[in-house]
């Protein structure tokens, strides 16, 4: 068995045999003095398969079985009733055009509230971080439900905000950066801290929300906003 020894001073590398270990001799190539390391100061580096899986038993066969990552796949069912209802929302929004109540409070909060879970749930199917495990069953419905409750009461905001504030007349370009601007970063955040995505995916999974709104409104005959 060979001892690997490596020059300090001309960083020559070469093999003695382990009878000399401990022992201090010239380097072969630089004449300088080394020290030549005891056999129990040796690094010893062992081969990854070795390891692999957790250690092997007598047979050398391995004893434990890695934990392999199961995809996730979208539910089509959920997804379908999801598109569905939204087409179903779009229905009723065009069929509001004639009632002189469509304008009102009380409906336009109903109609932002039923929207929200539909298209919070739609939009975290594809959004989501495919590196993380989703969340499923309660967990998803209780996150679902704060995101939407966030999305609706921003989208209240924004209204009470342009009708209250800015007035029934046309709106300025820097109206438009008040007020959007604002209810996005939060809904972003929102989409981060409910639904782990991260900055960019939750800003579009609030877009998506206010752009279905805003269609909606369009569809019923209403302004943008």
């Amino acid at each position: 068995m060979a001892i690997v020894v490596v020059c300090p001073s001309c960083h020559a590398r070469f093999q003695v045999s382990e009878k000399f270990a401990g022992q201090k001799g010239p380097c072969p190539k630089c004449k300088n003095p080394i020290n030549i390391p005891k056999l129990e100061d040796e690094v010893k580096i062992h081969a990854p398969e070795e390891f692999a899986g957790g250690g092997k038993d007598t047979k050398g066969r391995p004893v434990l079985k890695p934990i392999e990552r199961v995809e996730t796949k979208v539910n089509p069912v959920v997804t379908v009733i999801v598109l569905a209802a939204i087409v179903l929302s779009f229905g009723v929004a065009f069929m509001m055009r004639s009632q002189d109540f469509k304008d009102s409070l009380v409906f336009l909060g109903v109609s932002a509230a039923l929207v929200a879970p539909l298209v919070s749930l739609g939009g975290y199917t594809f959004l989501r971080n495919q590196e993380l495990e989703p969340y499923t069953g309660g967990a998803l419905a209780v996150r679902v439900l704060i995101c939407s409750i966030v999305y609706a009461g921003l989208f209240g905001a924004m209204w009470a905000l342009k009708h209250f504030l800015m007035g029934e007349g046309p709106l300025e370009t820097w109206n438009y950066f008040v007020l959007f601007g604002p209810p996005a970063v939060i809904g972003a955040l929102t989409a981060l801290a409910t639904l782990d995505l991260d900055f960019g995916n939750g800003f579009f999974h609030y877009a998506l929300y206010l752009g279905t709104c805003i269609l909606l409104r369009l569809t019923a005959g209403l302004p943008v906003m």
